[in-house]
């Protein structure tokens, strides 16, 4: 066990310390939100770069050796400090562009203008994944420059993006950002008062299924009930894709088994906002529905508006559908099931196409030895309980790239996120107090890899 690498006086200096720095850690957080960083490429890329810079900024006032690169993609900030001889060295990932905010008026607040409300910070950005860059300062100023390991810090400009140049990034730049342990601050924790370690993570593919039955629309008077209209087919189609419990229903794809925690219906209706009345989908445990069996949904269509509509048979139709898969699948294997099903099940000889747009693996953690040790305890330390190991349905592709790239660390995937954060959507928001804990754990983390090899 490691309870005994840190005193208890040192463990509570940790914390005092970083209850200290908490104002300013905020202010800076605030002033990172207020910076429009979104790297979609409709989006003002000026902002990115002056997010860039902002971060480049806060690690140079830290002590860092910091540089911005920029290896065809969004600028990514890489800075690095020495720790006392022979410490190991630990590489602390986050990203500082966001999401496109939406629409404003889904938002109770401006999404760029950061507000407190009810113990949580509202902004775009202010949870997925400033608060992971401001993990990584407070963990830094926590030790006012005499740090007990080396540390380098890497914050991606593009990960809301897919992460386009990182594998160049981390070819080019790939033996700075080597590390005994890599921590990657881009998850969440369990719920509020649990924290986690998130071990697995679905895959992704992305593709984009057309569907044609006529060379041109025509009048649906003249020819309906004996010309199917492409609306019609691919939505016969996109039903193909789940049997009737609402299992995927596309052969070839892997299944696992999630962890035995305790997450039962009455939470996950109100975490995802269900309906009254509406049904969950598939079978087996919720968490397993969530994180280790594929899922399937369609992310937007391309059809005639109803503003728009005439009677007419459309001629052709589209829609881009997203799956999720289980973290061992082969993403290329699955995009060749998904594809081999869809072709196959073309209703009434309709022409269809599919195209690959994205895809990404998952990952599965083997979250044992002393790094793993050390994170736990850091956790327990902080919270006052002790963490849990979870998994995520979502995909953080890039992931499976470090763990190729560095095959011999430590990836330790953690976060400030909780289940109300609502990432990606209006109104995300920080559990202040949730995130002071995320800090403290994240130095003492530091604090015990260094005693750790100084034993």
């Amino acid at each position: 066990m490691t309870a005994d690498i840190l005193t208890t006086d040192q463990i509570q200096a940790i914390r005092d310390r970083v209850a200290d720095l908490m104002p300013q850690v905020r202010a800076d957080l605030e002033r990172l939100v207020r910076i429009p960083s979104v790297s979609a490429a409709s989006f003002d890329q000026s902002q990115v770069a002056r997010s860039a810079e902002a971060v480049a900024e806060l690690l140079r006032a830290e002590g860092l050796d910091t540089e911005i690169v920029v290896e065809g993609g969004r600028p990514a900030v890489i800075g690095h400090i020495v720790g006392p001889e022979g410490a190991p060295t630990v590489t602390l990932y986050a990203h500082h562009d966001v999401q496109p905010p939406g629409d404003d008026a889904d938002w109770d607040s401006k999404p760029f203008e950061p507000v407190e409300r009810d113990g949580r910070l509202y902004g775009r950005g202010a949870a997925d994944d400033k608060a992971g860059v401001m993990a990584h300062v407070a963990a830094l100023r926590a030790f006012k420059g005499e740090l007990p390991v080396s540390v380098t810090v890497f914050v991606e400009g593009e990960e809301e993006s897919g992460s386009p140049s990182l594998g160049t990034i981390l070819d080019r730049h790939g033996d700075r950002l080597a590390a005994d342990a890599i921590v990657l601050a881009d998850s969440g924790n369990w719920q509020i008062g649990t924290p986690a370690l998130t071990t697995t993570l679905r895959g992704g593919v992305r593709v984009i299924v057309r569907v044609q039955t006529l060379d041109h629309s025509v009048h649906s008077g003249m020819y309906g009930g004996a010309a199917p209209d492409a609306v019609t087919a691919l939505i016969r189609l996109l039903g193909t894709l789940h049997d009737d419990e609402g299992n995927v229903a596309v052969e070839g794809l892997d299944e696992g088994v999630a962890a035995d925690l305790d997450y039962d219906e009455a939470r996950f209706r109100e975490e995802s906002g269900l309906l009254d009345g509406v049904s969950l989908i598939g079978t087996g445990s919720i968490l397993t529905r969530l994180w280790t069996k594929p899922s399937i949904t369609t992310i937007g269509m391309d059809v005639t508006s109803i503003e728009k509509a005439s009677n007419t048979l459309a001629a052709k139709a589209a829609a881009k559908v997203s799956m999720r898969i289980a973290p061992t699948q082969d993403p290329k294997a699955a995009f060749e099931a998904l594809k081999r099903h869809l072709e196959s099940h073309a209703p009434w000889g309709a022409k269809v196409s599919v195209s690959l747009e994205e895809l990404g693996s998952g990952f599965a953690a083997d979250a044992n030895g002393p790094v793993y040790d050390e994170a736990r305890a850091a956790f327990a330390d902080a919270w006052g309980t002790e963490p849990v190991d979870m998994g995520v349905g979502g995909s953080i592709p890039f992931i499976s790239d470090f763990a190729a790239r560095f095959p011999d660390a430590a990836i330790l995937v953690t976060g400030v996120e909780d289940p109300d954060t609502r990432a990606h959507g209006a109104n995300e928001s920080l559990h202040l107090g949730e995130f002071e804990r995320v800090c403290v754990a994240e130095a003492l983390l530091l604090a015990r890899l260094g005693a750790r090899q100084s034993r």
